[in-house]
């Protein structure tokens, strides 16, 4: 019995493997980032190993991430998933072991009566039975790898789902990062508004006056009411915006946001945000998460054909029993009760339509579109960080133009008023001057605003926070 079930595990782990051998595609994206005017000149080192503190250094918004990784349901998701993925893997795995079992029978009959009394005595009126069966039960050897194959691609899309799930927690932090740098610039345009119906209330009383006094056109007076209804729609807009912006930020945490981590403007978060290098060999773009979720589903894939080819050969499979029988317990273990048998047996289906090669073939094409899959993941991410870096080469520009813009509109507002003030120049000119310094003004806290959002860009598509990942160390053992 022993040497046989050496010699059955031994042929097991012996098992061929039908996988085909993996090669990783080659990335369908050119070797370095693009280049020209909107392109910033990058340094060459490899991309660092960073956490999300590293780049978004406000302690608030700190404190609103770490409260979302605790809290929110998509982070939970995943996390159930990557479970139900680690267990199903384990299922698969336990498949190369062989199932052993146990039964344990007791009967007692009725034979009639007897002069005896004796348990286990021939003469008597009852009689009992013990028995106990041990062995080895649906063990296949897996001489053509099937069930290895099989136990691999579990794995791989084990790792699949982890990955997954770190493409989730930067995903998460980036919404987070550009919803609170949003509500800043929210405060800001709130600000404006407030401040230009201030303005706007000055103007339509003086010229409401002038108006009175016969100096001033009811032209002037309608038009100074415009800028001011203007501002007043663009307040209420700014206020419904900031309640949505908290609405979404508790919405991406999973619970309520304390107002005292809300930031008050853009000022005061602009200098906090640290700015991630990307290298210009464009093979980083393998760590991203959602790229490596791509290629271990590839891998599984290219495991599931030598599943598929293990298929067209025969199943053996071998069953042994051991037991114990006697009819007094006592007896149980005593020499002439034992038995055993050893029950090898071998499948093969003789006819199956075609469906065996058919399913190879199939397990082949589904690789094929995982390669597809794999290859466009590298590309969008290709793309993701190529329109990131475009902006944030020429992003300091735009700011610095749309800066000194702001500040001629203002001072050529200044200057309109007191002109018109001293009699100089019409009511109309002062209008143009303040319509264009308040869309300037708005105009810049948009420019801020999607400079940080270019940050967050940049942090998210080049994917390479240290402090994100699943379960780090691979897949849990099967022994815990």
């Amino acid at each position: 019995m022993k040497r046989a079930l050496t010699i059955a595990l031994m042929t097991s782990l012996g098992a061929c493997s039908m996988v085909p051998p993996y090669q990783r595609p080659a990335p369908p994206v050119p070797q370095s980032w693009p280049v020209g005017d909107a392109y910033l000149r990058q340094s060459e080192a490899a991309l660092p190993s960073v956490t999300y503190r590293d780049i978004f250094r406000d302690p608030r918004l700190q404190r609103i991430i770490e409260s979302a990784l605790a809290n929110n349901r998509d982070l939970r998701l995943a996390a159930a998933n990557i479970a139900a993925a680690r267990e199903q893997y384990r299922i698969q795995r336990a498949q190369i072991l062989p199932e052993v079992g146990a039964t344990a029978t007791y009967t007692e009959a009725d034979r009639g009566s007897g002069a005896g009394t004796g348990v286990g005595n021939a003469a008597s009126g009852r009689r009992t039975t013990f028995s106990v069966q041990g062995g080895i039960t649906s063990f296949e050897l897996d001489l053509f790898g099937r069930i290895r194959a099989l136990s691999e691609a579990a794995q791989n899309r084990y790792f699949a789902t982890e990955a997954g799930a770190r493409a989730t927690r930067l995903t998460l932090v980036g919404d987070i990062a550009n919803a609170w740098f949003t509500y800043a610039a929210d405060k800001d345009l709130l600000g404006v508004g407030e401040r230009t119906v201030a303005s706007a209330q000055r103007s339509v009383e003086l010229t409401r006056a002038r108006l009175n006094g016969g100096i001033a056109p009811r032209t002037d007076l309608r038009q100074a009411e415009q800028v001011l209804e203007q501002a007043r729609a663009d307040v209420a807009q700014a206020r419904t915006d900031l309640a949505q912006d908290v609405n979404l930020l508790q919405l991406l945490v999973g619970a309520p946001v304390d107002a005292a981590l809300l930031p008050a403007s853009l000022a005061e978060v602009t200098g906090s945000v640290a700015e991630l290098p990307a290298g210009l060999d464009s093979t980083i773009l393998l760590r991203r998460p959602d790229v490596v979720q791509a290629e271990y589903q590839l891998r599984a894939a290219n495991a599931e054909i030598g599943a598929a080819r293990a298929e067209l050969f025969p199943r053996i499979s071998l069953t042994a029993v051991l037991g114990f029988a006697s009819t007094a317990l006592s007896n149980l273990f005593s020499g002439g009760n034992f038995n055993w048998s050893v029950s090898p047996s071998a499948g093969y289906s003789i006819f199956q339509g075609g469906a065996a090669k058919a399913n190879v073939r199939l397990s082949q094409a589904q690789r094929e579109a995982a390669i597809a899959q794999y290859e466009s993941a590298i590309q969008t991410a290709f793309r993701e960080v190529s329109d990131a870096l475009a902006r944030r080469g020429t992003i300091d520009e735009q700011l610095r133009a749309q800066t000194a813009f702001f500040a001629a509109a203002e001072d050529n507002y200044r200057l309109s008023e007191a002109r018109f003030r001293g009699g100089i120049d019409p009511f109309l000119d002062t209008l143009i001057a303040q319509r264009s310094y308040y869309g300037a003004e708005r105009a810049l806290a948009a420019t801020r605003l999607l400079k940080l959002q270019n940050l967050v860009q940049l942090y998210r598509t080049l994917g390479g926070d240290s402090q994100l990942d699943a379960t780090p160390g691979g897949p849990v053992p099967l022994t815990q």
